[in-house]
């Protein structure tokens, strides 16, 4: 049984189209590396600081682990490390609020 994550990224300013470049191989790499599930991958925009909220399920348990390990994997989130902030669900506007809305940006992610 898999696992889904919620992943949240905060571009720096003028860097969101690069960023979003980087998610576009972000699950595919993982899935050609045998981490990440084929279940569609939701992309996510929070409409008051443009967080992106990417959300995917990783194959197992042991998927996040060897990802940290994996060379293709890491060249994407050393990428993403410079250009956007990892985020938290909790550090998000209106988090402690119920039914927070998000821009679904559709056509990005395979």
């Amino acid at each position: 049984m898999g696992e889904v994550v919620i992943a949240v990224y905060r571009p720096k300013e003028g860097r969101g189209g690069e960023l979003l470049d980087l998610i576009r191989r972000h699950v595919p790499t993982l899935r050609e590396e045998g981490l990440a599930t084929d279940r569609p991958v939701l992309l996510l925009r929070h409409p008051g600081d443009g967080s992106l909220l990417e959300i995917f399920e990783w194959v197992g348990a042991h998927s996040a682990d060897a990802a940290h390990k994996n060379p293709r994997v890491q060249a994407i989130w050393e990428a993403m490390g410079r250009i956007a902030e990892f985020g938290t669900l909790a550090g998000l506007p209106g988090a402690n609020q119920p039914f927070g809305h998000f821009e679904p940006l559709d056509g990005i992610v395979a």
